[in-house]
């Protein structure tokens, strides 16, 4: 019996231990390659007797990313951010001053160790179009509920200094979880674009995503007809404001907002106009098989067999099944077909199977599983508001041409009666003029949004309004 009672204890002494230990600051730095660094900061909490996290990545100027989980076990860590995409596991060393890990983000795998050097700075960037407070309008953060999906939606209103009803922007992020000013490669495209549009006489009302900055619900549950519901509730809120012009609030939606716009236009009918930034006109199917192509980061022996593979992929993927029938399937299907590549390449056996793992569950996420049926030319056919669509003709995710033909084929023929679709040349996903339009460039550029889109964008509103 004394025994067992000197062993309670000395577990308890062992958690307690750990605990003193792993709470604190931690930071680490993934390498991509010699000129990509990504450094990052954990901040691990007790509360009782859960741990909470939270991560800031000064190099790319966002924090306050919350884990839904931390488990602490013997001398494991595990944080889960599944809610954003992400999940980190590492194991401490013995005498606890560094934690060897790696963090998983959708298809790719990076080493991180933590360790508790001094707090990692955030890097100085030269954002000359960033505006810097006080500013020369009125600014309100605020906060509105989507009851039905039992979340609270944290946001920033913006608006001209006076006493009249002003007409709004509701601005609508892009793929992937997003705080209210589009944080992105060093950049803050929402926070220019607002400030611009205020400054033109024209309320802005941008928000977190759900659960990403201050807003509260799951990311990672979500699909696009969910962020939908997310954007009908943000108008519902600016209708009880006594400084907004109920009849005169439109949307603005980047890349994956300019499919969401239309849904929101469909389901209210009271949307006043879109514009749609980099959004796409085909569906979610067909997008995926171009993007597996065109932003494949390997070579393939044969592009016929490959884009073939995809499809069927994409076809397992999108059964009416439960996924936990899919994924075996669906993993059958990878060992068969993209296996086989990756091994010419020299992919070892036991990374392989962390890659085809992670694609089966890229493949059958929720919002994945819609987005493959999801055609937004079906939903602007049927829109009767104002639409105006630019996209870049250097834009390497959202290929300006096929997707505005799609557009404009469903808005001709839904009779929209006022419609603009712009290609604007040279410029890239972000609209940033630039030189080759790659992801890896977003953040060199010293631009964060063209003013020549900016007036063109204010312009187009300020005409309809």
């Amino acid at each position: 019996m004394k025994t067992s009672i000197i062993t309670i204890c000395l577990f308890f002494l062992t958690l307690t231990a750990l605990s003193q230990n792993i709470t604190g600051i931690w930071n680490g730095t993934i390498e991509v390659d010699k000129d990509t660094k990504f450094n990052f900061i954990f901040n691990i909490e007790e509360d009782g007797k859960t741990y909470q996290t939270t991560v800031d990545m000064p190099t790319q100027r966002v924090n306050g990313i919350k884990a839904l989980k931390t488990l602490v076990t013997a001398d494991s860590l595990i944080i889960d951010f599944s809610n954003v995409g992400m999940k980190y596991s590492g194991k401490l060393n013995a005498n606890r001053t560094l934690i060897n890990g790696k963090l998983v983000e959708g298809l790719n795998f990076f080493s991180l160790n933590l360790s508790r050097n001094l707090v990692l700075e955030t890097p100085n960037v030269n954002r000359p179009q960033e505006p810097i407070r006080p500013y020369s309008y009125f600014e309100e953060n605020i906060s509105f509920t989507n009851k039905d999906a039992n979340i609270t939606l944290a946001g920033t209103f913006t608006r001209p200094n006076g006493s009249k009803k002003y007409p709004v922007a509701i601005l609508i992020s892009g793929s992937g979880p997003q705080d209210r000013d589009e944080t992105i490669s060093k950049h803050k495209p929402f926070l220019v674009l607002a400030d611009y549009l205020t400054k033109q006489g024209i309320a802005v009302l941008r928000y977190d995503d759900r659960g990403f900055g201050a807003s509260t619900g799951n990311h990672s549950n979500a699909t696009t007809y969910d962020f939908a519901l997310d954007v009908i509730r943000a108008m519902d809120y600016l209708r009880t404001r006594d400084d907004v012009d109920a009849n005169k609030i439109g949307l603005i939606g980047h890349s994956e907002g300019g499919i969401i716009a239309p849904l929101v236009a469909n389901k209210s009918k009271d949307v006043a106009f879109i514009i749609s930034l980099a959004g796409t006109g085909i569906s979610g199917t067909e997008l995926s098989v171009i993007q597996s192509k065109t932003m494949r980061p390997f070579p393939v022996p044969d592009e016929v067999v490959y884009e073939k593979a995809i499809r069927e992929a994409i076809e397992i993927a999108k059964q009416n099944k439960d996924v936990s029938e899919i994924k075996p399937e669906l993993k059958a299907h990878y060992n068969e077909t993209i296996a086989p590549i990756l091994k010419n390449l020299g992919v070892p056996d036991g990374k392989m199977n962390e890659i085809i793992t992670s694609l089966v569950a890229m493949r059958t996420t929720k919002w994945v599983r819609y987005f493959y049926d999801y055609n937004p030319a079906n939903e602007y056919e049927k829109v009767n508001c104002p639409v105006l669509s630019l996209n870049g003709s250097l834009d390497t995710q959202v290929e300006a041409k096929i997707n505005q033909d799609g557009l404009r084929e469903a808005l001709i023929k839904g009779k929209n009666k006022d419609y603009q679709i712009i290609e604007i040349e040279g410029l890239n996903h972000l609209f940033q003029n630039a030189k080759t339009g790659k992801m890896d460039e977003y953040s060199d550029i010293e631009e964060t949004f063209s003013p020549k889109v900016l007036n063109l964008i204010s312009d187009w509103i300020l005409k309809r309004i």
